[in-house]
């Protein structure tokens, strides 16, 4: 049996308020494309992406490829990479929960078993920047003490001059991630595409860290990450995820 692409795979959540463009955001890592009108997403939708983690590439590479560029420099707070060291791949499990109140309840419990997740706010909304705090604390409360989280500033295409509709400076948002133990802020815009890779790969990047550190149990499935089965690589799933794609959902 021929050993599949990837080492590890991860489960990772994005949660925020409706209509911050969290199913775009999937959608965009996962196939590469932007649709302006989407269908609410309802519970959960699924998508999978595998990524490049660890030395030798230096930077968050370009997801449609399986190395970065060799002259650029790591990303800051990344280790230097070690040339005579193997890629490694890490499947990324995507969970794309409802924003709405309405199933709150029922997103919560698809926060186990995360290792890491992005906390989407819309640039354009200052009250869903203002529900960050509770997202974090429900997440806080379910998932693994350890899990990754960066904090996504998106819709950052309706900042821009001339259609300047920011509500929330990069200054607040950086500060609150500080205060609040979060890995980092991303500001990104699913429209263009721009940083919504490096967004995940930043979290991505985090969880090899932490695995290489020893902090998951990659046999225990509460952990959000699982390591190749006895058979090689890529024998162990985490959960029932879609294919490359997703469907639907704006939020």
């Amino acid at each position: 049996m021929s050993s599949s692409p990837w080492d590890y795979i991860a489960k990772l959540v994005c949660i925020g308020d409706s209509g911050c463009g969290k199913s775009s955001l999937t959608i965009r890592l996962c196939e590469g494309r932007f649709s302006p009108h989407h269908d609410v997403t309802i519970g959960v939708e699924f998508g999978s992406r595998i990524v490049p983690v660890g030395p030798p590439h230096t930077q968050p590479p370009s997801i449609s490829s399986t190395t970065g560029d060799e002259g650029d420099a790591p990303p800051e707070g990344l280790p230097q990479p070690r040339r005579d060291t193997p890629q490694k791949h890490m499947k990324l499990s995507l969970w794309d929960t409802a924003g709405q109140e309405t199933y709150k309840s029922v997103t919560r419990s698809y926060f186990r078993g995360a290792s890491g997740a992005l906390l989407v706010f819309d640039l354009s909304r200052r009250q869903t920047f203002q529900h960050v705090t509770d997202w974090l604390n429900d997440l806080r409360q379910i998932a693994e003490p350890d899990i990754v989280v960066v904090l996504v500033g998106n819709k950052a295409d309706l900042t821009q001059q001339g259609n300047n509709k920011r509500e929330v400076t990069r200054e607040e948002a950086e500060e609150w991630a500080r205060r609040n133990g979060v890995l980092e802020y991303v500001e990104t815009s699913a429209k263009s595409g721009e940083n919504v890779e490096n967004a995940f790969m930043r979290v991505a990047e985090r969880i090899y860290q932490n695995i290489q550190a020893g902090k998951y149990d990659l046999n225990d499935r509460r952990s959000g990450v699982k390591g190749p089965g006895p058979g090689g690589k890529g024998q162990v799933k985490l959960a029932t995820d879609a294919s490359k794609s997703v469907t639907g959902g704006c939020c």
